[in-house]
């Protein structure tokens, strides 16, 4: 059964290059490869949600058809990780000749970077030998973790964050589509807590669409379990203040209304003192204090008492700085 939060994620996926959302760049450079009828073996990086999987698919329609799915293989590296599926499953499917007009199959590989190393150098080696017959298409967050060997036998599209406007486009066609009534502060709301991760609005706009039909700032962030920012950045402005209790009093409102993780709200406070006009000297100490607590979190300290110990070094080396005001 198909998981709740992708019903429409996968409904709205566009199915053809022209109608991906952003990337313009790397998507023209996949067309002129449509045109061809010819392709390299491709690596995508990028953060999640902006498009690899999306351009990937569609890639293979506008190439094979609406017969697609007998060219391709599509495997998940963070699953499949091991050197055994290189040399059997991949090698496997490699070595068939293609049945389709275009003269290769397409072998997704995502999240390859989740590869481990022995899989990735018996992968290199499949990649050079049934180069006629097949072409693999690498998606990963982080292209570093990719050996260099394999990087060199690939053309690599860098894939950016999307933009708000790139963000709106999607939401408003979906809603138009749903039927809803997606309001300005919805929206920004939407951009604000998908930060440019398109599969991230979608989710947002559909647990907000779950509340209500009309989609409003407030519905947004209780779905998405994030608080507004102007609640994050009264604490943080409450602690350099030298107000600690007020400070402690937000917190404990957005850890027991909002469910929020103390990862998240270190996010958003990090997000949110970046902003503040004050000494950059001051800022950078502050910054430097929200990584210090941020990994001590990582590293499964408790929560509360890391929170509370963060605003309480804001509030030292916020004393005297008074209120401050958001750069506008």
């Amino acid at each position: 059964m198909e998981s709740a939060e992708l019903i429409w994620t996968e409904k709205y996926r566009p199915r053809t290059l022209d109608e991906v959302v952003g990337q313009k760049e790397n998507i023209e450079r996949l067309k002129a490869y449509v045109k061809s009828r010819n392709m390299p073996h491709m690596l995508f990086a990028g953060p999640p949600g902006v498009g690899k999987t999306t351009a990937t698919l569609a890639l293979c329609r506008d190439l094979f058809g609406e017969r697609y799915r007998e060219s391709l293989l599509e495997l998940n590296a963070s699953d499949e990780r091991g050197i055994d599926v290189v040399r059997e499953k991949i090698k496997d499917y490699a070595r068939t000749m293609s049945l389709a007009e275009v003269p290769f199959k397409i072998i997704f590989l995502d999240e390859a970077d989740a590869l481990t190393p022995d899989a990735q150098n018996a992968l290199r080696r499949t990649m050079e030998l049934y180069a006629t017959t097949t072409r693999f298409i690498l998606s990963c967050n982080y292209s570093s973790k990719v050996i260099a060997p394999i990087q060199s036998r690939c053309a690599v599209f860098r894939f950016r964050g999307l933009e708000e406007k790139e963000v709106e486009q999607m939401l408003e066609h979906i809603a138009k589509k749903e039927k809803l009534h997606l309001t300005a502060e919805g929206t920004k709301a939407i951009c604000y807590v998908s930060e440019g991760d398109m599969r991230r609005a979608i989710n947002a706009l559909q647990g907000a669409a779950a509340i209500s039909s009309k989609i409003t700032e407030e519905a947004v962030f209780k779905a998405s379990s994030r608080a507004k920012p102007e609640e994050i950045e009264k604490m943080v402005k409450h602690a350099i203040a030298g107000e600690f209790t007020k400070a402690r009093e937000a917190l404990d409102k957005l850890m027991v209304e909002y469910g929020m993780s103390g990862e998240d709200i270190m996010l958003q406070v990090y997000k949110e003192v970046t902003g503040l006009d004050i000494d950059d000297y001051k800022k950078v100490l502050m910054i430097d204090r929200i990584g210090e607590y941020n990994f001590r979190l990582s590293e499964g300290a408790n929560e509360r008492i890391q929170l509370e110990a963060m605003l309480a070094q804001l509030m030292l080396l916020g004393d005297g700085l008074g209120q401050g005001s958001k750069k506008g």
